[in-house]
Parts: C-alpha cells; structure tokens; sequence
C-alpha cells in the first residue's frame, strides 16, 4: 500500500511543508489566532501574521513555537493538523508517514511532545530529525562520507551549528539566538537610540531592506514609522546600515562565539576538512547581509550561504522520510 510521505519543517518563524514527490508545497509562518473569550481559533498561518499587533483585545496572535520547542502544546497540535490538512488537500483519506525535524541539543521530552503533535495531528508513523543534518542534506551535502562538514542553521528560534560526518553529528551546540532576536535587538535600539517605538514587523522590515552584520562600502537608509516614546505621536526617523550592524553586533558575535566553540569540539582531521570545504549556512537568518563576510573575518574559513537556505531543513527533512520509505516500502 502506498502512503504519503511528508516532511515538516516545524519552526519558531514558519512551518515549511515537503511531500514525496512534489517537493515543499507550502511555507507560512507559524502564528495562530485565537478568540480569548471562546479560545477558539481565528486564524493560522498567513492570515494569523497579518494580526500580530493589530488585534482588539479578545484576539490573540501567538507563536505556538518559541526557540524551537513547543510551548504550547494544543496550539501547535491544530497548527500541525491544519497545515498537513492544507499540504495534502482534502482527497487524502490514508494517514500519512511524517518527519519533523528538531534543534540539536533539545531534551527526550521535548522530541516527545514534537512526536505526540504529530501523532495526535493524523500521522500514521512519526521519525524525527535534527535540524543540522535536514539541513545539510536539503543543501546538497553528501553528508555519509566520512569527510567534515560545518552547517550553521540560523532559524527563527534557534541557531544550530554541527560538524557532520558519516551521516551523524561530531560536534554541536544549539544556541537561543537567531532570526527573531534580530528583530528584538533593531527595536530596543530603535527605542533607545530614537526613541521610537516599533513592532516586530516594522523591525524584520528594517532586518530585512537595510539590515547587515558586517560594515557595507555603500551606507543603505530608510525611512521608519513608529511611535514617538515621549509624546505618543506618530514620528517617521531615518536609519542606516550602519546603525543596524551597530544593533545587530552583540547577536552575530554570540552565533560566531558558538562556531568558535564547535570548532573547539571538532577533532582535527575533520577542522582540516572544513577548512578546505568551507561553512555553508542555512535557514532564513542565514539571508541577514554580512553573515558570510563576518564569519570569515573572524574564522578565516571560506563562508558560503545555501542555495536556497529558507527551505534546505524542508527539503532534507523531506528526502530523509523518502529515504525511510523507500527502505520500509523494500520490505
């Protein structure tokens, strides 16, 4: 009997959906609205983003996934349901086989509640990935040779950087520092520097045009609106590059701390191999200007981003269910 193999990029930011054959189907962020009198739910996904900060008080737009991990449990079980739903279409009647992929260094309890969503949201069976390794395989990475490869998977939640080798991992760490502490650190600058009060949107807009982790020859500006922290009026400011780098500095040098520290880890054949190959980054953080050239300033080892970082956990996640099924299905 043939079954649907899917596989889930469970992130803090967004939730990527890949199935057998057809590839990542779809890509929302992993936000859910929910009405507090009823606590029934609004909205998920895209529509549930477009509330954040705009929604009357009984209205609430949460991230079920902090760092991650799921902090609350209910929420990401219909989050999961919902998207598999969408991904598979409604003629589906057979309960599909699912991969999610985790951070690294997350505990047996945590991987546990991941696993019990899954099951609970409709799979049929249920294998779960680490995060460095989906990644590496959704970059192209041979990764069962036994030769050393560096991954840096900047996610929403979490950073995840691991030495891999003979299809395992050598050498990680899994740090709570990653694309959404960008958006934190561009609004309290903003605050404290400006004194401007803007929301996260605002700041991954800001992230996203002018935002850069390594001085630019070319200074970039734009024009923010927010809210004037003395007078509560609306107040437009311009800001540069530079000053995001200046915002940024303390985040990007804890992500280069810990590619420090893995290195530490690595034993020196596979250090030897990195330096040769290089590090090849992923996940949307990863799209941040600068990363590359400020790793290399401070490692001296070539840097280069994925080809497509946003869905490289996705697709490998995907390919390593494909794997296991086409096994099973010999069988």
């Amino acid at each position: 009997m043939q079954y649907t193999d899917i596989g889930i990029d469970l992130g803090t930011a967004s939730v990527l959906v890949y199935i057998r054959g057809r590839g990542v189907v779809l890509k929302e962020p992993s936000v859910v609205a929910f009405d507090r009198d009823t606590n029934k739910i609004k909205a998920i996904g895209e529509d549930a983003r477009l509330m954040l900060g705009r929604t009357p008080g009984n209205i609430v737009a949460v991230r079920p996934m902090r760092a991650g991990v799921i902090a609350d449990y209910s929420v990401t079980e219909k989050m999961i349901k919902y998207f598999v739903q969408k991904a598979l279409g409604k003629k589906s009647f057979r309960k599909p086989r699912i991969a999610v992929c985790v951070p690294s260094k997350v505990t047996e309890v945590e991987k546990k509640a991941v696993e019990d969503a899954t099951y609970n949201a409709g799979a049929r069976e249920v294998s779960i990935i680490e995060e460095p390794i989906a990644a590496a395989i959704g970059a192209g990475i041979d990764i069962s040779k036994a030769c050393g490869n560096m991954i840096v998977d900047i996610g929403g939640g979490t950073t995840d950087i691991a030495v891999i080798s003979l299809g395992s991992t050598v050498a990680s760490e899994s740090i709570k520092i990653a694309g959404d502490n960008f958006d934190e650190a561009i609004v309290k600058y903003m605050r404290s520097k400006h004194k401007l009060m803007i929301g996260e949107r605002t700041a991954e807009d800001i992230k996203i045009k002018i935002g850069t982790a390594f001085k630019r020859a070319e200074v970039d500006v734009l024009d923010v609106r927010g809210r004037d922290v003395v007078s509560g009026l609306p107040k437009t400011v311009r800001v540069t590059s530079e000053e995001t780098e200046e915002a940024l500095r303390e985040i990007t040098e804890q992500i280069v701390y810990a590619i420090h520290k893995v290195f530490q880890d690595t034993p020196p054949e596979l250090s030897a191999d990195i330096a040769d190959r290089g590090i090849v980054l992923t996940g949307g953080g990863s799209l941040l200007n600068g990363l590359e050239e400020l790793i290399y300033s401070r490692t001296g080892i070539n840097t280069m981003t994925a080809e497509d970082p946003m869905t490289c956990v996705a697709v490998g996640t995907g390919r390593y269910v494909e794997f296991l099924a086409g096994y099973k299905d010999e069988f």
